[in-house]
């Protein structure tokens, strides 16, 4: 039966990745194991009990993405901030709501947040499914009546047929919702970088100055002290010295977990595909790596309550070059997305 369930899962993950145009990916529920090497991939991508990943689940998923229906201006959906030729963000330094605000954060890519054990910059959606809905609901974000979208999407024949070949005889809910575009989420991962093919072993894939910039990466420059792993991150909040921009006082994971070293932290992000996710940081402050890698060979720029991590690190033009060098590594290729058809 074990030997069974894994054949099966690995069809799924096969179907999804024809599916959704991205190599083999296999699905299991949380607490699979990964790659002895944890800068590789790990072959399983996580997702919980109640909301295993299926092709029907993560179509769905992709359809509500990219309909603006679900915003109640009816011209916003996920995608216009996660737009997949943007790093699954919107290239802007804060990101666009409703009206037209600019809101006070930068739109983080959903690259890989299958992966995270905690959601958003602040932390306040502990997983994809809670994630999901909060954007929609949100009055700066894309301000709808969560009541009025399951009616509005109960009016539609199309949607109808879809959520009960997904989840079937669970209706059109807010949990079903959450669901199924989590269910999609959860496909948008890394594609193999050159960094990938040479910890494989490919000892060509990638230049010298990027693999002097990986051992200042784990050395000297310290950023592994929060970009571990695979998806080089650590799931933690970090204050890290950011200029602040006019009048903004942003709390942070503070705003949510009442702890001094959290006021003025955020949520470290994934450094995968970190080439076509500009501006950088949580309020989009710096337009390029190198400006990033100035920031931290300063030790930060406001020292109110920083990271004990946080120090000048005294690198050598040269090692800024090799460390830039090594960060664009991690980038792979495009993941090919197919605009899917609206229901009516």
């Amino acid at each position: 039966m074990k030997h069974s369930n894994t054949i099966i899962r690995q069809h799924i993950g096969a179907i999804v990745a024809a599916l959704l145009g991205v190599s083999s990916i296999f699905y299991s529920p949380i607490g699979g194991t990964g790659e002895a090497d944890p800068y590789l991939r790990p072959k399983i991508v996580p997702a919980p009990a109640d909301n295993q990943l299926t092709p029907d689940r993560a179509e769905l998923g992709k359809i509500l993405f990219f309909d603006p229906r679900l915003s109640g201006s009816n011209w916003i959906s996920c995608a216009t901030c996660h737009n997949p030729a943007l790093g699954w963000s919107d290239g802007l330094p804060t990101a666009i709501g409703d009206g037209m605000k600019t809101l006070h954060r930068a739109t983080p890519t959903i690259l890989n947040t299958a992966y995270n054990k905690i959601q958003m910059w602040d932390g306040r959606a502990p997983n994809l499914e809670e994630q999901a809905t909060s954007p929609i609901v949100s009055p700066s974000e894309m301000n709808q009546d969560l009541d009025a979208l399951i009616k509005e999407l109960s009016a539609i024949p199309g949607y109808k047929a879809l959520f009960e070949k997904s989840y079937p005889g669970e209706g059109i809910s807010k949990q079903t919702i959450s669901k199924a575009i989590a269910s999609f989420e959860r496909t948008v991962v890394s594609t193999e970088s050159p960094f990938d093919k040479w910890r494989k072993g490919n000892k060509k894939a990638v230049s010298e100055s990027v693999k002097r910039g990986f051992v200042l990466f784990e050395g000297k420059a310290n950023c592994a002290a929060c970009h571990q792993g695979f998806n080089f991150v650590d799931d933690g909040f970090h204050n890290i010295g950011l200029k602040k921009l006019g009048d903004v006082e942003d709390e942070g994971r503070f705003a949510h977990k009442k702890v001094k070293v959290l006021k003025g932290a955020f949520k470290t992000p994934t450094l995968r595909d970190i080439a076509r996710t500009a501006p950088y940081m949580h309020n989009g402050v710096y337009k390029t790596l190198e400006e990033v890698v100035d920031h931290y060979n300063r030790g930060g720029e406001n020292q109110e309550n920083p990271d004990p991590n946080l120090k000048p690190l005294n690198l050598t033009d040269q090692e800024k070059a090799d460390l830039v060098t090594f960060l664009k590594s991690l980038t792979g290729k495009h993941m090919t997305i197919n605009i899917p058809q609206l229901p009516n």
